[in-house]
């Protein structure tokens, strides 16, 4: 017996490139649903049982970035940003607002859906985690994977975006090893390599911050310079 693909929903304004993406993920064997804006998205998530989103960034009304960041504190619903924006900026404030890749017009149709394939492998593997409901720790610090938080020592929460957690749990889970920024890029996500892009850099220092936050003098990720990231911390 054949399984059945997972549920897609596209949202998207231009009417071509809507019906254009429907019929190439239909063809494929998967359900898809189709919204021109973001109004009642997370309803059709939830009674749809939808895996993945394709979203627009340039939506009209609510935009597709705070569709995503709306989405992203209810849902780990898997969510690709579809636009025609082609700079670093743009790439960077996409993936915080809780986006898992990101993908600019003109794109390749068999290239999007070997993206989707990867990010639905991803979804299907966190919810067999949340499943086990387990934590990594370290030092007296957790990392929740149902929730996508990291507690302090003295349970303090401290949120984290999509990209802060897919990073943070890559090097929990290769502590001990020295990552180069193309293996984490690799390990959090499947999307082009830009040689100057800095998202792994930008990640590091935001969850630095967030450590020091609690514990100034912390340094649990090192710097191997001309190299990448060492996560050091005993890992139970």
């Amino acid at each position: 017996m054949v399984q059945a693909q997972p549920n897609l929903l596209i949202v998207e304004d231009e009417p071509i490139t809507r019906s254009q993406l429907a019929a190439h993920f239909e063809k494929e064997g998967y359900k898809v649903f189709t919204k021109q804006n973001a109004d009642n998205v997370e309803k059709i998530i939830s009674e749809k049982d939808i895996k993945l989103c394709l979203i627009d960034i340039n939506l009209p009304g609510k935009d597709g970035l705070t569709l995503t960041r709306e989405l992203r504190t209810q849902s780990d619903v898997g969510i690709i940003l579809v636009t025609g924006k082609n700079e670093q900026i743009d790439r960077i404030v996409g993936l915080e607002s809780g986006a898992d890749d990101y993908v600019t017009k003109p794109f390749d149709l068999r290239e999007l859906l070997s993206r989707v394939k990867n990010l639905l492998r991803r979804v299907k593997l966190q919810e067999e985690q949340k499943e086990k409901g387990f934590k990594r720790t370290f030092e007296g610090w957790a990392l929740d994977l149902n929730k996508r938080e990291l507690l302090t020592p003295n349970n303090e929460l401290q949120p984290l975006s999509a990209g802060e957690f897919h990073l943070l749990l890559a090097l929990i889970e290769n502590s001990g090893q020295v990552m180069t920024r193309d293996q984490l890029m690799n390990k959090i996500r499947n999307r082009e390599w830009y040689p100057d892009d800095r998202y792994i850099d930008v990640l590091v220092g935001q969850i630095r911050r967030k450590f020091r936050q609690y514990a100034p003098g912390v340094t649990f990720i090192s710097t191997i310079h001309g190299t990448g990231y060492l996560f050091a911390p005993t890992v139970q």
